[in-house]
């Protein structure tokens, strides 16, 4: 499957992805993710949402962090939309390696 957001995808059928979702607000304005074939704009992406001086930054309240991890947890053991390989919950993003077991589209919602 092909598809173009904001920027293209290719999903092949039953093969692992790397998702990455943030806060809204998390980046300064302006700042925009541009494909590249060696990821240098993708780590470029990630390391100004690491270092975020401003934006929201829920997720360093442990509440907060739980219940995503466990919303994480429960897509995969309990919905069983994906398979979880990993994930890490950041102040203000979450990166995901899954397999998704419906359309990604729909995993994401």
């Amino acid at each position: 499957m092909f598809y173009r957001r904001n920027l293209p995808h290719w999903l092949p059928e039953s093969a692992a992805v790397f998702v990455t979702f943030r806060l809204r607000g998390t980046l300064p304005a302006g700042v925009r993710l541009l494909s590249s074939p060696d990821g240098q704009a993708f780590a470029e992406f990630d390391r100004q949402l690491d270092q975020a001086a401003t934006g929201p930054k829920y997720m360093l309240d442990p509440a907060v962090a739980s219940a995503v991890a466990e919303t994480v947890r429960e897509a995969a053991a309990e919905k069983r939309i994906c398979e979880l390989h990993a994930f890490v919950v950041m102040p203000n993003h979450v990166h995901l390696l899954i397999t998704p077991k419906i359309p990604l589209a729909r995993t994401m919602n």
